[in-house]
């Protein structure tokens, strides 16, 4: 959250769904650590974002309170993808081996500066973390079920 929004409670919520608005169907969010949770109604759309009520939240020094907070929605409540797509979330942390069945690394993270999603991976024998393009030429097969990602790089990646 970006803070309080107005005087009466709001606060300025970040959506990172695909549809923004879908914040507002999953059910109460939840602080990172799942102690707190809290419903959500957005009131309005704003610049970068909504301007949302959230349960148990109703002056400017309790929203204020909150910048900075992030929430979330469990995993099991999320929708199914087609085939071809993943969220972020399941594709960290997956081992990444070239065709030929040799350990490349990691993914550490999935990142997104425009144009494609790139995998951050890091492993043994790389000094730098390298970053390969998420496409179906570098990255054939994402098995999910055995935690692996199969990856034809462009030559000279790693």
């Amino acid at each position: 959250m970006a803070g309080s929004f107005g005087v009466r409670g709001e606060v300025r919520l970040k959506s990172f769904c695909a549809i923004p608005d879908d914040i507002a169907t999953y059910g109460p969010l939840a602080s990172e650590d799942g102690t707190t949770t809290y419903d959500v109604r957005l009131v309005r759309s704003v610049k970068n974002g909504f301007a949302a009520r959230l349960g148990g939240v109703s002056t400017k020094e309790q929203a204020d309170a909150l910048k900075g907070l992030r929430l979330y929605v469990g995993r099991d409540r999320l929708p199914e993808l087609p085939d071809d797509e993943y969220y972020h979330a399941d594709l960290i942390g997956l081992d990444v081996f070239d065709t030929g069945g040799t350990r490349l690394g990691r993914v550490k993270s999935v990142l997104n500066h425009g144009a494609s999603d790139l995998l951050e991976i890091h492993g043994p024998g790389l000094k730098n973390t390298v970053l390969l393009p998420f496409t179906l030429a570098a990255v054939p097969t994402v098995d999910l079920a055995s935690g692996r990602i199969v990856a034809d790089p462009p030559d000279g990646l790693f």
